[in-house]
C-alpha cells in the first residue's frame, strides 16, 4: 500500500470512528455535554469542539489557505450544530485525499503555528499527526463518555477493519 491509500484508509477510519463517537454524545442528557471533566479541554463539548478546530486549521494549511483561531476556540455551542460540522470536515478530509498525489504528499509543508512561529514539515508527517491527534483525543473522549454513564466506545482501528470485510 502506498501512503495516498494508507492516508485514505486512516481518513475513512477517522470519519467512521467520529461517526460511532458522536452516536454516543447523542444519547447522553444534554447537560452531561457540557459538564466539567478531567481532561485538557475540561468537557466533551469542548473537547469535540477542539478536534474540529484542529483538522480545520491542518486541513486549511494543507489546501494552501490557511485558517487563524485559538485551539481552545467554541465554533458550535450547540451538539447538533457540531455534529453537522464534524460531518461535513470528515468529509472535506476525504475529499483532500481523494485529489492528493504520491508526490503531493512527499513534499514538505511551511505553516505558521497557532502558538509558537514558522515550521516546515513533511506533508506526510502532517497527516500522521492529524489522524494521531483525533485518536489521542477520542481516547479522553472515550473515559468522559463513561464517567458521563455512557457505554464504553469499540473504536479501535481493527473494528474499523473488520467492519469493512
Amino acid at each position: 500500500m502506498n501512503g495516498v491509500a494508507y492516508f485514505k484508509r486512516m481518513a475513512g477510519y477517522n470519519h467512521w470512528a467520529n461517526g460511532h463517537l458522536y452516536a454516543a454524545c447523542a444519547i447522553l442528557p444534554a447537560d452531561a455535554l457540557y459538564e466539567p471533566r478531567t481532561a485538557f479541554f475540561p468537557s466533551i463539548m469542548r473537547t469535540l469542539n477542539h478536534l474540529l478546530v484542529a483538522d480545520r486549521l491542518w486541513l486549511s494549511r494543507l489546501l494552501g489557505a490557511p485558517e487563524v483561531m485559538p485551539l481552545d476556540t467554541i465554533l458550535f455551542d450547540a451538539f447538533g450544530d457540531l455534529r453537522v460540522a464534524r460531518e461535513a470536515q470528515d468529509e472535506a478530509i476525504i475529499a483532500y485525499l481523494d485529489g492528493l498525489t504520491e508526490d503531493v504528499l512527499t513534499s514538505d509543508l511551511t505553516y505558521q503555528s497557532v502558538s509558537a512561529g514558522a515550521y516546515t514539515m513533511p506533508r506526510d508527517l502532517i497527516l500522521g499527526h492529524m489522524f494521531n491527534h483525533q485518536t489521542h483525543h477520542r481516547g479522553q473522549l472515550s473515559s468522559m463518555l463513561l464517567e458521563a454513564g455512557g457505554k464504553p466506545l469499540e473504536i479501535d482501528l481493527v473494528y474499523y477493519a473488520r467492519d469493512l470485510l
